[in-house]
């Protein structure tokens, strides 16, 4: 079982997997605010997915889990990071054990711009709670690729991790990034 957080985080991680076995797919992203951008990151999966034969289930999206799981993490962004890999990994790993499969991976290792320590830590836990095995991997060397092919297949590319806090974080350093040209054109 294969989570993914959005189709461009898809590409690299499921071909390497396929060359495994049986892989198959799960959509649990619970964190993604708001609902249209989880609706325009899933929906570019599911293109990409039924275009190419694979198969995905989605989890229910109920954001007031993710709330809860994150309540009073709010400004402690390496702590919330983690209770949020631990929730979708959770319930990547459940839906694993209720359609037999013994095996959870998840294509949040593409991105450079996460922590693979904590995600393998959230993994970890997460699949021994459901009695699945977490698949360590390390996908970030394919993470050029990925983008590559991604923008090759004019698939949609978030510019944020997913939540309303990265979303607020990554506004905020876009336009950190912009006052500081600005001030670096004006000499």
């Amino acid at each position: 079982m294969l989570h993914a957080c959005c189709g461009p985080c898809l590409l690299e991680p499921y071909d390497a997997l396929a060359l495994r076995g049986d892989v198959r797919v799960v959509y649990a992203n619970p964190n993604i605010h708001p609902r249209e951008e989880y609706e325009r990151r899933r929906d570019t999966l599911l293109e990409y997915a039924e275009e190419h034969g694979i198969v995905v289930d989605e989890i229910d999206y109920d954001p007031a889990r993710w709330d809860e799981a994150v309540e009073g993490l709010e400004e402690a962004s390496g702590q919330r990071c983690r209770a949020c890999f631990r929730l979708r990994l959770g319930d990547a790993a459940r839906h694993a054990a209720e359609l037999g499969y013994d095996a959870v991976a998840t294509t949040l290792t593409v991105s450079p711009y996460q922590d693979p320590a904590a995600i393998r830590e959230a993994g970890e836990e997460a699949c021994e709670e459901h009695g699945v095995t977490f698949l360590v991997t390390d996908f970030r060397d394919r993470y050029p690729e990925a983008t590559r092919r991604s923008r090759e297949l004019g698939m949609y590319r978030q510019n944020y991790c997913g939540c309303r806090y990265s979303d607020e974080e990554a506004r905020a350093a876009r336009e950190s990034r912009r006052a500081a040209r600005r001030a670096t054109d004006a000499l």
